[in-house]
């Protein structure tokens, strides 16, 4: 009887070291998610030919890539707004959407598809099972991609600080400098977002 009767003093013990054992892998796993960039795929140089149209001719084009449901995209979207705002007429944005084919049109239209539409200097699209965003490289909800008038990629990556970070970030400072100088100091930098497609083969 005595062994039982140790046992049931420890169990209390026992159930709280297991209780703060998994709020620790939980946290850890949180952080991680939290704290990971997304991964990028193969973006083009040069504006892809088999797109239905081309860059604006007069000015740098930016696009972007949301999935509707993404919560981090908020603050993506809210930084194209502050970009758009700031872009002194010389830019061109147009935000894709993935659309599922086998889901209603409704299923696309959330609030950040409703805020998307309200950014000046801007279209939004519906990107059907992703085949825009696959095209031009991004695998990431809020991934943009800069071109020049000629076509040439200047820029990729993401233009929040983190997931769903709002505030001054490389992202966008990059994008501001190009538009409005010409010039910028990195080619790219971190996506922060959920993937658009979960079956999508991604690259680190």
């Amino acid at each position: 009887m005595l062994p039982c009767i140790h046992f049931r003093r420890w169990l209390p013990w026992l159930g709280g070291a297991l209780w703060l054992g998994l709020i620790g892998a939980g946290w850890v796993i949180v952080t991680d998610y939290s704290s990971r960039p997304a991964p990028v795929g193969d973006v083009p140089e040069v504006w892809p030919v088999d797109v239905p149209f081309g860059p604006d001719s007069t000015r740098m084009t930016l696009v972007m890539f949301v999935h509707p449901r993404c919560s981090c995209s908020r603050a993506s979207l809210r930084e194209l707004a502050y970009i758009m705002a700031r872009a002194r007429r010389n830019l061109t944005a147009h935000i894709f959407f993935y659309q599922p084919a086998h889901k209603p049109a409704a299923w696309i239209e959330t609030d950040l598809w409703h805020y998307a539409q309200t950014i000046p200097f801007t279209t939004v699209h519906r990107d059907l099972d992703g085949r825009l965003a696959e095209r031009f490289g991004a695998l990431a909800s809020g991934q943009v991609v800069l071109f020049r008038p000629d076509g040439r990629r200047v820029f990729y990556g993401g233009i929040t600080a983190g997931r769903g970070h709002e505030g001054p970030n490389p992202g966008r400072r990059q994008v501001l400098h190009l538009v409005r100088e010409g010039v910028g100091t990195a080619a790219h930098t971190a996506v922060w977002g959920c993937l658009i497609q979960e079956t999508q083969t991604t690259t680190p």
